[in-house]
């Protein structure tokens, strides 16, 4: 079984990330923010932001792929539109601590969505 986002389940296109930033539901958590935004479609998607402030090309990519396994392993049956801000602790934060954090931003976020 692959273990990789499929292309549907991603958000890549600058325009689509403005659409979210500008209409979207912002919660923070600990470790990101997170910007929620329904879609017409049957599939949530994720887009990841790691900014350069987050460290070198090193951490941010661990701090992607800290994203894309929180979004892999915690499905969400809504069509939302997930974008993340990661922050500059995450890449040396543990995964459960991220989960938990998670989570719990995904919560606010999704009730303050309908």
């Amino acid at each position: 079984m692959l273990q990789r986002l499929r292309r549907a389940e991603r958000i890549a296109r600058r325009p689509e990330f403005k659409k979210i930033q500008k209409f979207g539901v912002r919660t923070h958590g600990r470790f990101m923010t997170l910007l929620v935004h329904p879609n017409q479609q049957a599939l949530s998607r994720l887009g990841i932001v790691a900014s350069r402030r987050v460290g070198n090309a090193t951490r941010r990519n661990r701090a992607k792929r800290l994203v894309r396994e929180l979004f892999r392993k915690n499905k969400i049956a809504l069509g939302l539109d997930v974008v993340v801000l990661t922050r500059r602790e995450m890449p040396d934060i543990d995964l459960p601590s991220l989960i938990i954090d998670y989570k719990s931003a995904l919560y606010k976020a999704v009730k303050r969505c309908r």
